[in-house]
């Protein structure tokens, strides 16, 4: 292996490890469906993804969902043009285009160009949990990492979801990969018990448990929160020291942090 190639194994593992550490910088912003808002692209486009990257972000958040024919699709809603993504091929869905012409990104396409030329912006994989069944739900997600460790970008990638079983379910294959739980209802020492990595509940569920925030730092939880558009709301979280800040203004919010 020669040098290049060293070099840039040792700046995925960084970014991976940095993400699930604690000791991370604080604070770090994490694109909520990519950088979208500010230039009207579409939420979760390779266009919103490449301009999270292009901001050198530390992280830029995605959905997956599964269609009828199992192909991996970046979605926030589970429906696509009034369309059941779980219950549409994929080749009926992308007869519809993005408002900027793109076509449905597959999960494939999404993390090839999620590995371009980024150095600073780690994938972060929300992995939606099924209408149709629990089982579907987890089906799904072990073809996600499957599909993120084929691409060889697992040290690249992180994963967050509602559905604890899904996680705790990846922990199973991947000991080491960083997980994070959405849903705002265990608290850090629950999810370090079940060797979650790190909590990323909404701003709302830390300001009704204020004391989860410490609890997280003391048992070396990761700390992340959403979706924080507000300034207020910023500062507030700014000023207690979170590892990440999920947001729809990462301008704004980078504006907020230089105060």
């Amino acid at each position: 292996m020669n040098t290049i190639k060293i070099s840039r194994a040792f700046l995925l593992m960084f970014i991976i490890v940095v993400f699930s550490s604690c000791n991370a910088p604080k604070n770090a912003v994490v694109a909520h469906r990519g950088a979208w808002k500010k230039n009207n692209f579409p939420e979760n486009s390779i266009a919103s993804l490449r301009h999270a990257i292009d901001l050198k972000l530390a992280g830029s958040e995605f959905d997956v969902w599964r269609t009828a024919d199992d192909s991996l699709v970046i979605n926030h809603d589970a429906h696509f043009n009034k369309l059941l993504i779980e219950e549409t091929n994929y080749q009926d869905l992308i007869k519809f285009k993005l408002s900027n012409g793109e076509k449905l990104p597959t999960l494939h396409e999404y993390i090839t160009e999620g590995k371009k030329n980024n150095k600073h912006t780690l994938l972060v994989c929300e992995i939606k949990p099924s209408e149709i069944s629990k089982e579907r739900g987890q089906k799904t997600a072990l073809k996600t990492v499957e599909t993120i460790k084929k691409l060889h970008a697992e040290k690249i990638t992180a994963y967050i979801s509602f559905d604890y079983e899904i996680l705790k379910q990846i922990r199973q294959i991947d000991p080491k990969t960083s997980l994070q739980y959405l849903e705002g209802n265990k608290s850090p020492k629950e999810v370090k018990t079940d060797n979650i990595s790190g909590i990323d509940y909404h701003y709302s569920v830390f300001q009704k448990h204020p004391e989860w925030i410490k609890e997280a730092k003391d048992n070396k939880v990761t700390l992340n929160v959403w979706t924080v558009n507000d300034a207020d709301v910023m500062d507030w979280i700014i000023g207690n020291n979170f590892d990440y800040i999920t947001t729809n203004e990462p301008e704004l919010l980078n504006e907020r942090l230089k105060k």
